[in-house]
Order: C-alpha cells, then sequence, then structure tokens
C-alpha cells in the first residue's frame, strides 16, 4: 500500500513527494509550493480532457464494430465513406511547413542510428548514452557480420584469423567511405599531418592524400605521428586509432588498432513500452535514472567475476583541428525521453477526488522538470546545446489528441518558467487514426515537433484491433508484405518532408528486433535510409556500430531530395483491412497459435514476475528476439482474432498456452530467480496475464496490454513482498 503526502489538491506518495522535493526541485528556480499547486491546477484542467479523449476512441471503436457487424459485405468506398462522415478520417488541413527552433544538429542535420532503451535499468542507460561513439572493431569480431569460416571461429581467446578478416573489412569500409586517392587504406605505412592536410605514406615512399581533403577534420597527439584520425563523411564522424605499442596495432603495418565510429546519435530514454513501472516505487526508480542521466553524475555498479565494475557517462573527446585549434565532440549521444501515452493512469499521485491521476501527465511534468537542469547547465555534461527538451510522445489517435499533448507541454513550460517551445515533441505514428490523419497531427505541433515514425507492431496491433469485426486477419508474419503496411510507411515519409522534416527533424523507421544477427541487418536495414528515414532503431550499441556504415554509404538528404519531388497520395492502400477468407490447414493454424502464445509467455512471465519490461526472449526456434509490449500487443490481438472468429477454439488456445508455458519453462530453467509457470498453472500469475491478454483481447482499449499487466503485476509484487 503506498502511503500519501497531502499537498494541496493532491495527495502524493510520500516516496516519489520526497524524492521530487529533495533531489529534482533544488536548483530549478521553482519552489516546492509554486510546483505542487501548479501541478494540481494541470491536473485539475486537463485530466477530464484526457478522459474525454479516451472516450472518443471507445465510441469511435465502438461504431466501427457495430458497422462491421451490420456490414459484412461491403465495398470500399462505402467503408471509405462510413469512416470520413464518423470523422475517423479527417478533414485535412491547408498545407504548411513545420517551423520549429533551437533544434539540435544530431536531430536536425546528422542522419544517423537511434537507440531505445529501458530508463529504469542504469546500467543499460549509461551504455546507450555512450554508444555514441562504438569500436567497429568489437562490432565486428563479436557478431555474425563476421563468418566462422576458414579457420575464423570467434569462440575463446582472441583469433588472429577472424582479427584479419576484422582489420580486412575495416579497411574496404574506410576506402569506400573515406577514400585515399589512388590508394588503399590496407597498404598504408603511416600518416602525417603537413600545413593542415593529411597525409598517407606507404612502405614504397609514395604519399597521397583524401579524395575528397575536406573529410580530414582533426587528430590527436602531434602533426608527425597522430594518436588518432579524426574524418568526416554524411556528417557523421569516423576516427583512425593509432597506437604501434597495442597487442592489435602491433599487427598492423600502420598502427592502427582500431576505427571508432560515431554511432548512436540519439537515444531514446524509455519510460514507456520497455519499462514496468506500476507503482511510485517504479516511478521514482525512472524518474532517479533520468536525473543522473541529465545531470551527468549517474552511476552503475555491477559485479563481474570478482571484480566490481562502476559504469558512468563519458566526457567530450578532444581533438586538434586540421589548422591547429583544439575542439571537442560530444562522447554521449543525445537524450529524448519517451513518455507513456495517454490511456494509464498511477497511483503514484492521486487528484482531489481521490482518484489515480493520468501517468502521461505526470510523466511530462516531472521529465520537463528534471530536464530543466539541463537547461539551466546544473550538471556535469549538457545533454542539448541548444537550450531544448526533447520528449517523444506515444501512442496518440488523431490530431484531437496531439493537440491535446501539445496543451499539456504548454501548461509544463508555463509552470517551470520555461520559454515557449522549449519543449520539443515526437510524435510515434503508430496508430491506425494518427497514421490517416499525419499531416494534421503535425499541424497541431508545427513549432516543437521534431520527430515522426514508424512503428510496425504497435501500428499491426491497432490495425488488427480497429478492424476486430472485420473478419480473421492474416497471418502474422504475412503482415509485413500487406498493402496498409507498405502504405503506411511511405505516406509517412511522404507527410514528414511534405510539412519540412528535412534539416528540421528526424523521420524515424523501426527496430531491428534481431539483435544477434547483425549479418542480416547489415544487408536489409539499409533500405530504411533508402526510403526516405534518416534515423532508425538499434537494440544495442553494437547494432548502432554496424547500423551506422549504412549512413555512410547513404547520403540521406540528397534521397530525401528526390523523395520530396513525388506526391502520392496512399490513403486508399492505408485502409485496406489485411483480413483473408482462407481456410488455413489445422497445422497452420496450430502453429500460428503455437508461435503467438511461446512469445507472449516469454515475454510476459519477466515483465509480470521480475518487472523486465524489455529483454531477448527466445522465440520458438530459441532465436533470441527483442521483445517489449508492441510485440506482446500485436501477438495477443492476433490470437483474440482468430478466436473471436472461430479460426481456433477455447480450449485449443488454452492448451496451447499450457503446452507453451512448458517450453518456456524450460527456456528459462538456469534461471535461479525464475518462477515456473506450469508447475501451478492457476497459482502463476504471469501464466494468467498471458491468457486474460488473449482470452480478454477484445475489450481491452484498442487491444493495449498495460491494464492487464500492470494490474499483474501488482499482484506479483504483493505476493512476493507478503512472502518476504
Amino acid at each position: 500500500m503506498e502511503k500519501y503526502t497531502k499537498i494541496g489538491s493532491l495527495q502524493v506518495a510520500t516516496e516519489l513527494y520526497n524524492f521530487i522535493n529533495s533531489d529534482v526541485i533544488p536548483g530549478t528556480d521553482v519552489t516546492s509550493d509554486q510546483f505542487w499547486n501548479g501541478f494540481g491546477e494541470i491536473v485539475k484542467d486537463l485530466s477530464p480532457k484526457n478522459k474525454r479523449l479516451l472516450s472518443i476512441r471507445e465510441e469511435l471503436q465502438q461504431k466501427i464494430n457495430e458497422w462491421h457487424q451490420a456490414n459484412p459485405k461491403y465495398s470500399f468506398e462505402e467503408y471509405k465513406t462510413f469512416l470520413t462522415k464518423l470523422n475517423y478520417i479527417e478533414k485535412q488541413t491547408d498545407e504548411f511547413t513545420i517551423t520549429t527552433t533551437n533544434v539540435d544538429d544530431e536531430i536536425a542535420v546528422q542522419a544517423g542510428p537511434q537507440l531505445v532503451v529501458p530508463v529504469n535499468n542504469g546500467r543499460y542507460a549509461i551504455n546507450a548514452a555512450n554508444a555514441r561513439w562504438g569500436s567497429l572493431y568489437d562490432a565486428l569480431y563479436g557478431t555474425d557480420a563476421i563468418s566462422d569460416e576458414n579457420g575464423a571461429d570467434k569462440a575463446g581467446n582472441y583469433n588472429p584469423v577472424r582479427g584479419q578478416k576484422v582489420i580486412a573489412y575495416a579497411k574496404r569500409f574506410l576506402d569506400s567511405a573515406v577514400p585515399l586517392k589512388e590508394r588503399s587504406y590496407s597498404d598504408i605505412k603511416r600518416f602525417s599531418i603537413e600545413q593542415g592536410m593529411l597525409k598517407v605514406h606507404f612502405p614504397d615512399n609514395n604519399e597521397s592524400v583524401l579524395l575528397n581533403g575536406d573529410q580530414f577534420v582533426g587528430y590527436q597527439g602531434n602533426e608527425n605521428n597522430p594518436d588518432s584520425i579524426l574524418l568526416k563523411n554524411n556528417d557523421i564522424h569516423l576516427e583512425i586509432q593509432i597506437d604501434p605499442t597495442n597487442p592489435i596495432g602491433q599487427t598492423d603495418p600502420a598502427g592502427i588498432k582500431d576505427v571508432y565510429v560515431e554511432s548512436a546519435i540519439t537515444t531514446i530514454m524509455d519510460f514507456e513500452d520497455s519499462v514496468a513501472a506500476v507503482d511510485a516505487e517504479d516511478k521514482v526508480l525512472v524518474y532517479r535514472n533520468f536525473l543522473g542521466l541529465i545531470k551527468g553524475d549517474i552511476v552503475a555498479s555491477f559485479t563481474k567475476g570478482k571484480k566490481t565494475i562502476s559504469r558512468t557517462l563519458n566526457p567530450d573527446r578532444e581533438y586538434i583541428s586540421p589548422d591547429g585549434k583544439e575542439f571537442s565532440l560530444r562522447g554521449r549521444s543525445l537524450m529524448f525521453a519517451r513518455n507513456v501515452g495517454h490511456l494509464m493512469t498511477t497511483n503514484a499521485v492521486l487528484d482531489q477526488s481521490n482518484s489515480e491521476i493520468p501517468e502521461g501527465i505526470l510523466d511530462t511534468v516531472i521529465t520537463g522538470l528534471i530536464a530543466k537542469h539541463d537547461i539551466l547547465k546544473n550538471g556535469n555534461y549538457q545533454n542539448s546545446s541548444k537550450g531544448s527538451i526533447y520528449i517523444v510522445k506515444p501512442k496518440m489517435h488523431g490530431s484531437e489528441e496531439v493537440a491535446f499533448a501539445n496543451e499539456l507541454f504548454n501548461r509544463t513550460e508555463d509552470l517551470l518558467a520555461l520559454k515557449r517551445n522549449t519543449m520539443k515533441i515526437g510524435v510515434m505514428d503508430e496508430e491506425r487514426r494518427t497514421t490517416l490523419n499525419l499531416q494534421n497531427c503535425i499541424r497541431e505541433v508545427k513549432e516543437r515537433v521534431v520527430f515522426i515514425n514508424t512503428g510496425f507492431l504497435d501500428r499491426t496491433g491497432d490495425e488488427i484491433h480497429t478492424s476486430m469485426e472485420a473478419g480473421p486477419v492474416i497471418r502474422k508474419n504475412e503482415m509485413k508484405n500487406a498493402t496498409w503496411l507498405q502504405s503506411y510507411e511511405k505516406s509517412n515519409v511522404q507527410q514528414g518532408l511534405k510539412t519540412g522534416f528535412s534539416g528540421v527533424g528526424q523521420i524515424g523507421k523501426g527496430m531491428w528486433a534481431m539483435p544477434d544477427l547483425m549479418a542480416d541487418m547489415l544487408a536489409q536495414k539499409g533500405s530504411q535510409l533508402q526510403a526516405g528515414a534518416n534515423t532508425a532503431w538499434v537494440p544495442s550499441p553494437t547494432a548502432a556500430t554496424l547500423h551506422a556504415l549504412h549512413y555512410h554509404e547513404a547520403n540521406v538528404p540528397n534521397i530525401q531530395s528526390e523523395l520530396a519531388k513525388t506526391t502520392s497520395n496512399y490513403q486508399d492502400d492505408i485502409l485496406q483491412v489485411p483480413i483473408e477468407d482462407k481456410n488455413w490447414s489445422k497445422e497452420e493454424i496450430q502453429e500460428e497459435l503455437d508461435n503467438n502464445a511461446q512469445g507472449i509467455l516469454g515475454y510476459v512471465v519477466r515483465w509480470v514476475e521480475h518487472g523486465v519490461g524489455c529483454s531477448k526472449v527466445p522465440d520458438i526456434r530459441n532465436i533470441e528476439l527483442m521483445e517489449d509490449r508492441a510485440t506482446l500487443r500485436i501477438s495477443s490481438q492476433h490470437m483474440a482474432n482468430w478466436l473471436h472468429h472461430g479460426i481456433c477454439t477455447e480450449e485449443q488456445v488454452l492448451e496451447t498456452m499450457k503446452r507453451m508455458a512448458k517450453v518456456v519453462d524450460e527456456q528459462n530453467a538456469s534461471d535461479p530467480e525464475y518462477r515456473a509457470m506450469a508447475a501451478n498453472y492457476k497459482d502463476s500469475v504471469a501464466f494468467q496475464a498471458a491468457c486474460d491478454l488473449v482470452f480478454k483481447g477484445l475489450e481491452q482499449p484498442s487491444g493495449y496490454t498495460e491494464p492487464i499487466l500492470h494490474k499483474r503485476r501488482q499482484e506479483a509484487k504483493a505476493k512476493l513482498y507478503a512472502n518476504k
């Protein structure tokens, strides 16, 4: 049970109240009374609006359900006309261009990878922030980007055969990204800087220079024997590190020990899908870590073997320019905070009627308060050199909900005495009503928007739930080739370019979900840049370093410039409902159920029992996939849809869940903290949660998983504390 402190019209969980008063407010130029009284006014004024917007979602969904039930056979034009009259498809506004100012170069200029990391895990958050730079040698050596063929196995101690394959790969990359005139990096003997120019020397006493001399932007050490060479291509950097005494450098004619690549240009510190935060205790952990990241004093300690290792944020990197002046580059990724959406409430704060307040309001106000320390330069480092606060807002449905977020940002800026539009917003295009009305959504925040993206999994979950009554949906692995999805991806980029995002904000693409399959990622993920994205999500710092290579291959501004010349209307294709009147075989149906059930259980058991909101979960083939609530939403809604339309039976689904629970138990058997589900299905909170997500899937708001997960996680925590 939470203990509360009454302050004005609010009751604030005492743990949260004390943290805000003692750790966050000091140094913000806002007094405790000003903050809590102003926060109370925001809650009083905006909570009813939040509630009304959620009721509109439910009303629209109910009308769509009833329409499909009354019109089992319909023409496309009838369907589109119905959605237009319903104002589900909004009347499109006149054309406009976003006017956002004071945007950091990492967002406006530099195209590059983006990490998403659960902010409640301090160690992971630090690693993500530090992933601004990464070792290309390590990323290649430790992954399947380099094959094990011909004696290049990576198991065990350092394998020089594999090492040479890594070095050869890296030098081919240098030849492509920062080429020399008529020579190759594989032949270099040494580097020097002469009259501000990079000179490259070879064993045959010949010299060469960069094909494009402007790519040389700095160095470390001295001109005759530099310790590193800093190069720039497509507005991102790479650093050739030189040390002939290093074990790797000793094997290289030029003493090159590594190539460091500017990798995760930006990172989303996630409060949402990858986090399990269900009460004040959890929220304080999330906010405390974010405060440490903003002020630059966060420390995460862990034990490795017999040693205790502490992680802190990296300092900036110091260089000398070609004309001899000292300068620095950021050593850390630029941070966004992804708040929760409009749906959930939290018992961390109660309002004047003793009701939980919207969690999204709490997140925005507290993250804004924390980030003000960055605006006032109170920390060891500065996140935004332009004096901006970056907040990503997910799971908004249509322009009215985006307008509400804008109002919340306005009120928060007023409370914290911040200039208007200091708080920048990222609008996630992951709900069907937002996709269809994206231009209108962007207009509502045109003075503060810096980010839009596509998210296949949440968007698919909403697609299934919205059209639940239309019929049985196609198999999950067929969704990526569905007409609606291909058009959604194209439309998002087009709307972003049309409204002026190029050179101002980020147009993002979704996650590579297989962190161990880096060779496949290198082969496939570059297509997202060709589609017009200037950032895309990756699951790890290693993946960020490898994905960064794509941004050296492709000049994204040029791609966006060409794409902006073409205009198409994708609305009709986006409205193609992914249903299929097909007689799947019993084997196909069971295969789909097994795959969905195993994925649901593998993720839910960690969420509910251990509070892990994002993790690598082995799938039914034991391939580890990054799972979060977005992946859970699609799997649970897919099973609920097939059950609803009689593709399978309740008995079949329950049998599948029980059988897959045993599989998941076996996959986690080596974890001493793991509590098996199959030992007692009725007593397993995780198993019951997984079943709820399917059997109660139709009644979940927009098909979201949070209401069930939060309730069951609170139940699991209560049982855990009761047994202590």
